[in-house]
């Protein structure tokens, strides 16, 4: 995850959340190993030495912190379903990336490992907020302070991968063949489910429930249930526009 990864990655993300035609994504790597994590070029981006005042310094390195939460933010905050293949390590700041996603897969050789605490700091891209939510708070407790290797297998048995598969090429036909279905389905009703899935997990049911109410009195206006219901009795795949760009002239 180098300089350039850093400044590419929201700009990607904003692009695919604006795409009409981007009906979900599929977040993967090449190589033995999804990600090392942050390259150490990031660390020494910032010359303390430029800043007379410390207190100034330590400005910019908490604005600093907050643009790398608002880069993984931005894979979360894409409209469609984001589903990460990994294979090997994934670790680090690579670990803040892929628990943004919606899901996970992997290899049975991949493993995951909050890196920061073998390096002598606190994870702060976003591990520690999202992992307890996706894993017992106990497990997660325990491999953030330990700094511990989660192996797949392990992964798998308390929920933060969907399925671990032999190989990558298995991995990817799965992986792939699930997008194909998800694309499959109404985009809008697709957009809707995470928006309430992602807005629900940071609110309670009470909130949650009246603002699927809003969603619903909004959205089912749309054709798309009839074109839906008519595919389902004529026995033939549904047709659905695609979801609004995001294109702006100001």
């Amino acid at each position: 995850m180098i300089p350039q990864f850093w400044r590419e990655l929201r700009d990607i993300a904003t692009r695919m959340n604006a795409d009409p035609k981007v009906r979900v994504v599929v977040l993967s790597s090449t190589g033995k190993h999804f990600s090392a994590g942050m390259h150490l070029d990031v660390f020494s981006s910032r010359d303390p030495s430029r800043y007379a005042d410390p207190a100034r310094y330590n400005v910019v390195r908490g604005e600093s912190v907050r643009h790398f939460q608002d880069v993984i933010s931005a894979v979360e905050r894409i409209r469609v379903p984001v589903l990460a293949a990994i294979q090997g390590g994934c670790i680090g700041g690579a670990l803040d990336l892929v628990t943004a996603c919606d899901m996970r897969y992997a290899t049975g050789d991949a493993f995951f490992v909050i890196q920061e605490t073998n390096i002598g700091i606190t994870a702060d891209a976003g591990t520690l907020q999202r992992l307890p939510t996706l894993i017992p708070d106990g497990i997660a407790r325990e491999y953030a302070y330990t700094g511990n290797r989660l192996h797949a297998d392990c992964a798998r048995e308390i929920g933060l991968l969907n399925e671990v598969f032999a190989d990558f090429d298995e991995m990817m036909t799965a992986v792939d063949r699930t997008a194909e279905t998800i694309a499959s389905k109404s985009p809008l009703a697709i957009a809707g489910t995470k928006s309430a899935l992602l807005y629900s997990r940071d609110h309670s049911v009470r909130e949650g429930l009246d603002r699927s109410a809003s969603w619903s009195a909004a959205a089912l206006s749309s054709h798309d249930m009839q074109k839906a219901l008519q595919a389902q009795r004529g026995g033939h795949p549904a047709q659905f526009d695609d979801l609004p760009d995001f294109e702006w002239d100001i």
